[in-house]
């Protein structure tokens, strides 16, 4: 048997967005800037996909940004704001993925910013009293904390944050990627200045994702080159990624409730088998349902002697997982993320993701194989 369950790292396309890009491949072939009826046709499409999106998060077309993936997305939205909107003060969470994490951290070594890192509890949650007290102390601020987080699954209440962020008149970012198209984003009613999207987190192409940014923010590009994106991004649009990331996203939000439903089931149910069949068996991050990403799962084993090869392991017997110990072998390899939450580096972590195509009987699988790693490796 193999087993996928490294869905937070990319997910398998959905066969209905692989028949819209094939179609649109087939048919339309014209670049969307030109001016002539094959020109026209696609930019036609391109802002049909811009106006699905938005209507799905109940923003304005005007506010989608089409990018080459949550990365861009979020180095988009950093570095404008600190340039254009005269940011001084950044403050984000050591648990942020690198795309955030080091893009800030690079404005601080360049001298456009003070970083400062909000606390953590034992579980990985942000403490929001810390964050009022860093925003009451720095005027003009940024702040950037992710909806959940990719690696543990940790949920922040962003609409929280927001309301926060509104008070002390700071600009409000969150790295949406793990959490777009398995929850509602009501942007009319969430007070944000941007968030980010990659098509290939929600059964859509791999190298196409977008950046809202909310209509009061005035940024310029990060890509100069051409007039594409209403003069916000140079570079020909990637049309059949945009087509696939539209028609992926329409799904989501069609099959949302129904699939949450699933693979929630499919993590209750890993969860409570792994406990059954290896009892010290931890979970790292928020073990609250409430609280924590449906899809992602990540634990740590009591087998310590294969923490080096546990990956490996499990990709021998049809498991793909991904994950790894807070470091290896003594040296700064390894999870950023387990390292700030001072996870036991001894035990072997794994992270296990799931998406609607995955089924209670890959999960007795996956267990009888960890159970049998772990007992022959005592």
């Amino acid at each position: 048997m193999q087993v996928y369950f490294d869905n937070a790292a990319t997910t398998p396309l959905a066969p209905e967005v692989i028949q819209v890009m094939t179609e649109t491949m087939q048919e339309n072939f014209g670049n969307p800037s030109s001016i002539h009826a094959h020109g026209r046709q696609v930019k036609t499409i391109v802002e049909k996909a811009r106006k699905t999106v938005a209507g799905l998060l109940k923003a304005s077309p005007s506010e989608i940004f089409f990018t080459s993936g949550g990365t861009e997305a979020d180095n988009m939205a950093i570095v404008r704001s600190i340039i254009d909107l005269g940011i001084t003060h950044a403050i984000t969470s050591p648990l942020e993925h690198h795309a955030v994490l080091h893009t800030l951290e690079e404005q601080e070594k360049r001298g456009l910013i003070h970083l400062d890192l909000i606390r953590l509890d034992e579980a990985g949650n942000v403490d929001l009293v810390h964050l009022r007290e860093l925003l009451a102390a720095n005027p003009r601020t940024f702040v950037s904390l992710m909806h959940a987080n990719n690696e543990i699954g940790n949920l922040t209440d962003i609409k929280a944050v927001a309301e926060i962020c509104k008070e002390f008149n700071a600009v409000f970012h969150s790295d949406t990627v793990q959490t777009m198209g398995h929850y509602i984003h009501d942007l009319a009613d969430l007070q944000i200045d941007f968030i980010t999207g990659a098509a290939h987190k929600f059964h859509g192409p791999k190298g196409v994702g977008f950046l809202y940014v909310n209509g009061r923010n005035k940024i310029q590009p990060l890509i100069y080159g051409g007039a594409q994106e209403r003069n916000m991004r140079g570079g020909t649009e990637n049309v059949y990624g945009i087509v696939g990331l539209a028609k992926a996203l329409e799904l989501c939000y069609q099959e949302m409730e129904q699939h949450q439903a699933h693979i929630q089931g499919l993590k209750d149910y890993m969860l409570a088998e792994l406990r059954q069949a290896i009892p010290d068996v931890t979970v790292n991050g928020n073990d609250q349902a409430a609280k924590s990403l449906y899809t992602v799962l990540n634990v740590s084993l009591p087998c310590t002697d294969i923490a080096d090869m546990l990956l490996f392991s499990l990709d021998i017997a049809g498991v793909s997982a991904s994950g790894g110990s807070a470091c290896s072998s003594g040296s700064e390899i390894g999870s950023h993320v387990l390292r700030a939450l001072a996870c036991d580096s001894t035990r072997p972590s794994v992270r296990f993701s799931f998406s609607k195509y995955n089924t209670k009987d890959e999960v007795d699988f996956v267990v009888k194989t960890l159970k049998g790693l772990c007992e022959n490796h005592k």
